[in-house]
């Protein structure tokens, strides 16, 4: 199960990275914009890393510093890892880990046309960050973790990487409530990051056990119903789009929902806002010498 959920995830994201999506669309600078983005902040990075993905600004609370090595799980077209690489400057490094190989091709891209010179993608899983151990300051994540089927591997690799009193920034989709039983068995709404998010209390839980302390995650009160401003802006098959691009030609032969028009539609049938939430979470990893065993440091 979980190789098909990660091949679904593979399909819609790859359609949206090969779309004409950015923020150069009014829908998908309102979405980043709802979830706490300025619009200087979206000005200030290459256009086509925004396609209106985001649940939240883990950067607004990551509080980065010059020389920092910060990396982004799940970064999509980068657009965490610009705005973290000016923050971290020259001197430090922002680093994006994407499984989907378009969007490791669009982030790249983005780069270049942005002339960042601190900035690096792999491709890979989130579960399998290829990184050493104790090598990074902080971690940021924003609307993904929800999407990886062993989450506790994740919790595990980002205690891994962080270095003694690294610390966790993540914007996240968390669960209030248990979800009705359509949507929870609803692939559409796992690839929309809805089925796939769990209660924030085994959040919590999650990050405790992986090693993390100092767990704050709180509920952002923003509307989740935000992604439905992203109208007739498909993320394939849009008119202006490279129909050439071999991952839009897939799409738009199978005629297939866009990720965004499949959000629509799961928010058209369920108020996601009563069972989730976009929830900001904070964590830390113990500093060196300090015990982080399970239940040394509750």
């Amino acid at each position: 199960m979980s190789k098909q959920l990660l091949e679904s995830v593979k399909l819609k994201y790859g359609a949206v990275a090969g779309s004409t999506l950015s923020n150069d669309h009014a829908g998908v600078q309102a979405v980043a914009e709802a979830f706490g983005y300025s619009a200087a902040e979206l000005t200030s990075i290459p256009a086509e890393a925004n396609m209106g993905l985001s649940c939240g600004n883990p950067t607004a609370t990551a509080h980065l510093r010059p020389g920092e090595v910060v990396v982004d799980l799940g970064s999509g077209g980068g657009l965490d890892v610009f705005l973290a690489a000016s923050m971290v400057g020259p001197t430090g490094r922002s680093i994006g880990i994407d499984m989907t190989p378009s969007m490791i091709e669009r982030s790249r891209a983005n780069a270049v046309s942005g002339g960042y010179t601190n900035v690096e993608f792999y491709q890979s899983t989130i579960d399998q960050i290829p990184l050493p151990d104790s090598s990074v300051d902080c971690i940021i994540s924003n609307c993904v973790i929800n999407l990886a089927p062993d989450k506790a591997a994740v919790f595990r690799e980002i205690a891994r990487v962080l270095k003694p009193g690294g610390r966790v920034a993540i914007s996240d989709i968390a669960l209030k409530a248990e979800l009705p039983e359509a949507i929870a068995k609803s692939m559409a709404a796992y690839v929309g990051c809805i089925a796939g998010a769990i209660l924030i209390e085994e959040y919590r839980n999650g990050l405790a056990q992986a090693g993390l302390e100092h767990i704050q995650i709180v509920d952002s009160g923003a509307d989740l119903n935000a992604y439905a401003k992203v109208e007739n802006q498909s993320g394939c098959c849009s008119p202006a789009m490279e129909t050439d691009h071999p991952t839009a030609a897939a799409c738009c032969a199978s005629s297939s929902p866009t990720l965004h028009e499949e959000l629509k539609d799961i928010l058209t049938k369920y108020d996601v806002n009563q069972g989730a939430a976009s929830v900001k979470i904070y964590a830390l990893k113990p500093a060196a010498g300090s015990c982080c065993a399970p239940g040394c440091c509750a």
